[in-house]
């Protein structure tokens, strides 16, 4: 969440990102709460100042033998106003307190400005598209050809979005998660953690998925929990309330899968593995201090790159624009890969930079080199996202037989197996 001083002492530039983020918030209504905020506890710092000097008099009258009950009247009601007022600053901070969590981040200073995913410049690629030599078919086609998943059984146990994967496919995704938490964890540094898949509210709204996109996730109602939709949410929340006393950057891997309603996506590339309910995902979170999360960002987008260029995929990295960026996101990187099939690009991992917005609502901090708490700089990236990698190794490395090869380095954790065929 942004801090209400800042909001206070920068108003004009935060009306500003919130009209370039497209977001429909209302600046000036936060801000009046925080005034009258302000102005109730100015009054009843005053109105406790006179009623501590009048009281001190009821002694001195008793002593004089002077009938003190008008005053005892006086401070008694002054109490009561006291109490209404602390009432109205209950129900106020309430209400600040809400309004601040509606507000997004502020982009960072070289976020682009932009008015759709239009106009998120792409900033690299990698490799080539595969010259394939013949029609390419899509995944769905090969991996009911191959026995790979089971969309119809899927769809039978759990409804529409919810992919079965069988035989061989099953191994791969299970492989797939292997690779990536080996290369993340011997050879970018990251250290393995394996969280709950549920948590609460309030581990949910630490990271911004509540109160705004409380639409778009599962629930558990009658035990108050949540499915959690990316490990972003209970890795960073493993050290909500603290103040680290660990050396910076703090680097941590998860394998997890995610559960997302998507509420506003009906009807949006729905058939096969392209968008659906519940997936697996190998996660990157780092805690780093605000002097170095630029460049922390930048490691972690190639953190996330090196798992494509090991496995000979094709992507390309875009940054996302002022209005295509996330709620909580300063700064971020999408990278995405390319399908024949669907003769399109499909994303497989979102980079972002949060700087301290997740921090101060999850209240994370560290101490500086004078010892002063301050709030940790918080990123996280997908290291990466099945089953769009699926989709990407299918139709990538397809032959005209219907067989698909397997990229060298997942071939270990398949048991050696070089080739998916019937």
């Amino acid at each position: 969440m942004l801090d209400i001083r800042f909001i206070r002492e920068n108003a004009d530039a935060v009306k500003a990102a919130m009209k370039n983020r497209k977001a429909d918030v209302d600046v000036d209504a936060v801000l009046t709460l925080d005034a009258r905020r302000r102005e109730i506890v100015g009054e009843v710092e005053t109105l406790k100042a006179e009623r501590n000097k009048i009281s001190k008099s009821i002694g001195l009258m008793i002593k004089e033998g002077k009938d003190p009950e008008a005053v005892k009247t006086q401070v008694r009601e002054m109490g009561d106003k006291i109490s209404a007022f602390d009432e109205e600053l209950r129900d106020v901070e309430a209400k600040l307190k809400e309004g601040l969590l509606y507000i997004p981040n502020m982009p960072s200073d070289t976020t682009p400005i932009g008015e759709s995913e239009d106009d998120n410049p792409v900033i690299r690629t990698w490799g080539e598209k595969v010259e394939l030599g013949f029609e390419p078919k899509a995944h769905w086609d090969l991996g009911a050809e191959l026995g790979l998943f089971d969309l119809e059984r899927g769809a039978k146990l759990s409804g529409s979005g919810f992919p079965l994967f069988t035989g061989k496919g099953a191994k791969l995704e299970r492989a797939l998660i292997q690779f990536m938490l080996d290369l993340h964890t011997e050879e970018h540094g990251y250290t393995e953690v394996a969280p709950p898949f549920m948590c609460n509210a309030e581990t949910m709204t630490g990271t911004g998925q509540l109160p705004k996109f409380a639409e778009d996730m599962y629930s558990v109602p009658l035990d108050g929990l949540y499915p959690i939709p990316t490990a972003e949410v209970p890795v960073t929340n493993m050290y909500a309330q603290e103040i680290l006393d660990r050396e910076l950057p703090i680097c941590h891997t998860a394998y997890t899968p995610c559960f997302r309603r998507e509420a506003g996506s009906a009807g949006k590339d729905t058939r096969g593995l392209l968008r659906v309910h519940q997936f697996d995902k190998v996660e990157m979170v780092k805690f780093t201090t605000p002097e170095t999360s630029e460049e922390e960002h930048e490691k972690l987008t190639a953190d996330a790159e090196r798992v494509l260029q090991k496995l000979g995929l094709h992507y390309r990295v875009i940054e996302l624009c002022t209005a295509d960026i996330g709620f909580s996101a300063a700064k971020c990187y999408d990278i995405e890969l390319w399908a024949p099939a669907q003769d399109k690009w499909l994303e497989v991992s979102s980079c972002s930079n949060f700087k301290d917005y997740q921090a101060r609502r999850a209240n994370i901090r560290f101490r500086d080199e004078n010892g002063k708490p301050q709030f940790v700089h918080t990123l996280n990236g997908s290291g990466v996202a099945l089953p769009r990698l699926v989709i990407a190794i299918m139709e990538n490395y397809q032959n005209e037989d219907g067989s698909i090869d397997l990229p060298e380095a997942i071939q270990p954790y398949m048991g050696g197996l070089k080739k998916l065929e019937k």
